[in-house]
């Protein structure tokens, strides 16, 4: 999904900007300070110049049929502000999708579905004449859609780039109540919803027992949890932790006593599916301007 947001006024802010995100991550930016897409990875280094070129025609169509729009509307105010929220889909059988863009501007919202891109109308077009028409259409189908789906499924398929997951197994000892806290860490996931569950002696460690569990966002854009339980020493069993699997700042080489504690992570990863029930379209958004 793109986010571009268009002012006219003075404003400390760029008159121009995008937001490029796949599912709820960012992946790119742009803006008319630099007038360059930005991206966060690159799925492919070989088309980078490629995806550069493309990502940067498309935002400057953008920001010309804003700044358009902008010029045109007859209201007058200190600062205009206009919002697009615009991109396109696969379908499950990885075949390219409809193309949606939704405007907001003047305190009005609309709403636009492009399915084969065949129709293509907008207020300001009616003075075009059929040259100008059939070329915005040309552009549309061999230049901007292809655009966004391509970018689509290339980031798609290095998406695992993104999903660099870990799970550590940490001590502490607690000296007021000559305890241990163990703590489960799950960091490094995407999307943000995971099942955490910690067993001990082979069973589930109810929830009244386990402190934490809350899902924290990371810096990078993944997400993280953490899980702790507090044991004393009166029931032992030596476990050996393999420290190369391991973080290691989390464990000693020598071996310690601890409670039977085994922590199982389970990163369950899925995606959100657009309705309620069985959705026979299960579909992953990148969105891209159209205009």
């Amino acid at each position: 999904m793109t986010l571009a947001t268009y002012k006219d006024g003075q404003t400390p802010f760029p008159e121009f900007s995008a937001v490029l995100m796949l599912d709820d991550l960012q992946i790119g930016h742009y803006d008319s300070v630099t007038w360059k897409p930005v991206y966060r990875i690159h799925s492919d280094a070989k088309y980078y110049d490629e995806e550069q070129s493309d990502a940067g025609r498309v935002f400057r169509y953008m920001y010309n049929g804003m700044k358009l729009q902008n010029h045109t509307d007859a209201e007058t105010y200190c600062v205009h502000v206009q919002q697009r929220l615009a991109g396109c889909e696969l379908l499950n059988d990885d075949k390219p999708g409809p193309v949606h863009f939704w405007d907001a501007f003047g305190g009005q919202t609309t709403e636009d579905f492009l399915p084969f891109l065949t129709q293509i109308k907008k207020p300001w077009m009616i003075s075009w004449d059929q040259i100008k028409l059939n070329n915005v259409k040309f552009m549309y189908e061999s230049v901007y859609y292809p655009t966004c789906i391509k970018v689509l499924q290339s980031y798609l398929n290095g998406k695992e780039q993104f999903d660099e997951k870990r799970v550590r197994l940490m001590k502490k000892t607690l000296s007021d109540s000559q305890g241990l806290q163990i703590s489960c860490l799950a960091t490094g996931f995407y999307p943000r919803h995971i099942n955490l569950t910690l067993f001990r002696d082979g069973q589930p460690v109810e929830d009244d027992q386990i402190t934490g569990g809350e899902i924290l966002p990371n810096g990078d854009g993944t997400y993280q949890m953490r899980k702790s339980l507090h044991l004393n020493l009166d029931n032992k069993l030596d476990i050996t932790f393999d420290v190369a699997e391991s973080d290691p700042g989390s464990f000693s080489k020598s071996v310690f006593s601890v409670l039977v504690f085994m922590c199982v992570a389970a990163l369950i990863i899925w995606r959100k599916r657009r309705a309620a029930g069985i959705c026979s379209v299960q579909s992953s958004l990148l969105h891209l301007m159209v205009s």
